[in-house]
């Protein structure tokens, strides 16, 4: 039985594990046995890059804040070496870095696990189609520029009669001045 300090440890790391699960829009879950120092370095910088939060726990720990976040479906792939990566803003960036890296990996030195979106648990495919979408930012661009085409068609349709009009008035005024 570990002392009440070993304990409240663990359970304070649990707490803020469960905090901010509670709170990522998105995570992934992964495998990282057998990536180099260098490897883990580069995949830490372009987390950092996207606004991902990464780090290494262990499954036991991990199995609490994932019963307290209500995200109990990924506890059967919390064996052998996990690591998870979580994002609060954009939902598709933790997977996008997380396949994209893995991609560069060769072998089975680092693999997906499962995820998850807005507390719901998702698979390896499912993570790996997150990880095509475009970003949020580019969604939005597209869905508005998508709702900003009647308006410009319309706005180019007034243009051409209102100068249509104006070449007429400025024609009927040029033959009454000749």
């Amino acid at each position: 039985m570990p002392n009440a300090k070993v304990l409240s440890e663990k359970q304070a790391i649990v707490a803020d594990l469960t905090e901010k699960l509670k709170n990522a829009s998105a995570g992934v879950i992964v495998d990282y046995k057998g990536i180099t120092v260098a490897e883990d370095t580069a995949l830490r910088v372009e987390m950092r890059k996207n606004g991902v939060e990464y780090f290494v726990i262990k499954n036991t720990l991990a199995r609490f804040a994932m019963k307290n976040a209500d995200l109990e479906g990924i506890t059967p792939v919390l064996e052998g070496t996990t690591s998870i990566a979580i994002c609060e803003g954009d939902p598709v960036a933790a997977a996008k870095v997380v396949v994209d890296f893995a991609k560069k990996i060769e072998g089975d030195k680092f693999f997906i696990k499962a995820g998850f979106v807005d507390g719901k648990v998702i698979d390896v495919a499912e993570v790996n189609a997150l990880a095509e979408l475009p970003s949020k930012e580019v969604l939005v661009a597209t869905v508005l520029g998508t709702m900003m085409a009647p308006v410009r068609g319309l706005a180019t349709v007034l243009d051409a009669n209102i100068s249509g009009l104006a070449r007429v008035v400025q024609a009927i005024a040029d033959q009454k001045a000749s």
